[in-house]
């Protein structure tokens, strides 16, 4: 057996009065954000110096250390 609603009619004024509301928040789109204001870059490790420095006998220290 289907459950059956029954039909009640909304007053004018009070349907007048929930389109004004319906209007004034949805009849403009939200503020725009622009994607350079959406992604944060940042380097991942602080810059070692140290690290970035040519060794010429690193294959010996890596190898046969």
């Amino acid at each position: 057996m289907a459950h059956r609603t029954e039909f009640h009619e909304t007053p004018p004024e009070a349907a007048d009065a929930a389109a004004a509301r319906r209007h004034e928040r949805f009849s403009h789109l939200p503020e725009r954000i622009h994607p350079q204001d959406m992604v944060e870059t940042r380097p991942a490790t602080l810059p070692d110096p140290a690290r970035d420095t040519y060794h010429a006998d690193e294959w010996l220290i890596r190898y046969c250390g």
